[in-house]
């Protein structure tokens, strides 16, 4: 008997398909890096690190952007550009907007998010408005806003009516003219971070939420001992997605104001187009351009680094 069963062929293992991938899995990987890497890498060559290399190497000439340039002057164009009081009100004025983003646009953003993250059609109704503003395209919303603050026109114009007095030109003004941005600017971003915050929130296992109240926990203690710690990584996205917004703010600024009055409400990507593009100094732009990377570049690795590679 133990004969025969020993001339019998070995039984043959039924097909898996996960042991199968496992065992061609670095044959795939690489097979996957041949055919995908070379076009990725190709694309991100020819669009953006020829470009920024051309960027450096304009940065040291004087040039109006025909020709081929010739006048080098090594860094003066640097020079010139962190001496620029226009360019010292860009630098602040793009910090503003990250605060008022981290302090005034995230918190309003949870705070919706937390009243309306649970799965209803009423809670899908105001998600919709509330997201309504980030659809628009920057400039039509930007017209919009300075249709809404225009003296002579707009509703602005309207409520002077109203109240009887004098007409008030908000975006001619020096003082006022950026703090309405950034109200444009919170009132158009708010609901991308919110519905990144109500994508996390609806993650939350409901146990959780159940057993603190069932231990006595308030709405307050729930949100802050359970929801917010689960939902940080959440939070961390939102703020990265939110500074590095803010450094290159342009499309809504343009229509509003086109950084005036008197440069008074440029951020760093309005002061390039009109100190290096629209006054034909391509060197220049190419120096500011470059200084804008770097700190993208920078905040980019550094938060990537510590922030977001800390347990959360």
């Amino acid at each position: 008997m133990s004969e025969q069963l020993a001339s019998l062929p070995p039984k043959k293992e039924p097909f898996s398909f996960s042991a199968w991938l496992s065992k061609h899995n670095h044959g795939n990987r690489l097979l996957s890096l041949i055919i995908f890497l070379p076009p990725a890498l190709l694309l991100f060559t020819i669009f953006v690190i020829l470009p920024l290399g051309e960027a450096a190497y304009y940065s040291f000439f004087k040039w109006n952007g025909y020709g081929v340039p010739t006048n080098f002057i090594g860094f003066d164009n640097y020079t010139r550009l962190f001496k620029h009081s226009a360019f010292e009100t860009a630098s602040l004025n793009t910090l503003k907007i990250i605060v008022v983003s981290l302090v005034i646009q995230l918190p309003l953003a949870l705070v919706v998010a937390l009243n309306i993250y649970k799965k209803s059609w009423s809670n899908s109704v105001f998600r919709l408005i509330f997201f309504l503003p980030y659809i628009l395209a920057e400039v039509v919303a930007g017209l919009i806003w300075r249709f809404v603050f225009d003296g002579d026109y707009g509703v602005m114009a309207g409520m002077a009516e109203t109240l009887g007095t004098e007409p008030w030109y908000i975006l001619a003004d020096r003082e006022w003219a950026f703090t309405a941005i950034l109200v444009v600017i919170v009132w158009k971003y708010f609901g991308f971070h919110m519905m990144i915050y109500i994508a996390a929130l609806q993650g939350v296992p409901k146990d959780l939420t159940e057993a603190a109240k069932l231990d006595g926990a308030s709405r307050l203690q729930t949100i802050r001992h359970v929801k917010i710690p689960l939902i940080i990584s959440g939070i961390k996205v939102s703020v990265f997605f939110s500074i590095l917004g803010a450094l290159q703010t342009f499309d809504l600024i343009m229509p509003l104001t086109g950084g005036g009055p008197s440069h008074s409400s440029h951020s760093l990507v309005t002061y390039l187009y009109t100190f290096g593009i629209t006054r034909m100094n391509v060197g220049f732009g190419s120096a500011v351009g470059v200084v804008l990377f770097l700190a993208c570049v920078i905040f980019a690795f550094t938060y990537q680094n510590t922030i977001q590679k800390e347990r959360g």
